[in-house]
């Protein structure tokens, strides 16, 4: 390899690893300190601005490990409802007493004289120890 060819290679290299160095600061410049926080769902109020009311259950049907008619696995932490005709992965609030939990439609099967069965998770966030009364409203989907 003659020096010439040296010389154009080690230019050439240097091109390359200066556009990648300017590119890297392009990005890093782009980049704010702080992330924008993450869009929730807002609740949607039913009509005449209040909540949607009907007997809830803490009995989900499924036990841990088993996949529900929505397609999600049941797992000991999942909070989330089953309601026979909301569509699967609904997302609603659900409120009983003054808690108030963000949560989704996971499976289909209620108990007899229930609108909702309640997986055990979310019926220890609300505070529901048996079939009771919850307050419920749809959250918006953006």
């Amino acid at each position: 390899m003659t020096v010439l060819a040296l010389v154009q290679r080690s230019f050439g290299l240097g091109a390359v690893a200066l556009l990648c160095a300017v590119g890297a600061l392009a990005i890093v410049e782009q980049r704010t300190d702080e992330p924008d926080p993450p869009v929730l769902p807002e609740s949607v109020p039913a009509p005449g601005g209040g909540w949607y009311e009907g007997p809830a259950a803490p009995r989900l049907a499924e036990t841990a490990g088993e996949r529900t008619a929505c397609g999600f696995v049941v797992r000991a932490r999942t909070a989330g409802v089953a309601h026979p005709v909301l569509p699967c992965g609904a997302k609603i609030f659900v409120a009983f007493g003054s808690r108030e939990v963000l949560t989704q439609v996971i499976a289909r099967r209620t108990p007899a004289g229930t609108q909702f069965a309640v997986s055990a998770a979310l019926a220890k966030l609300l505070g529901l120890r048996s079939t009771d009364i919850v307050r419920w409203r749809f959250a918006s989907t953006g």
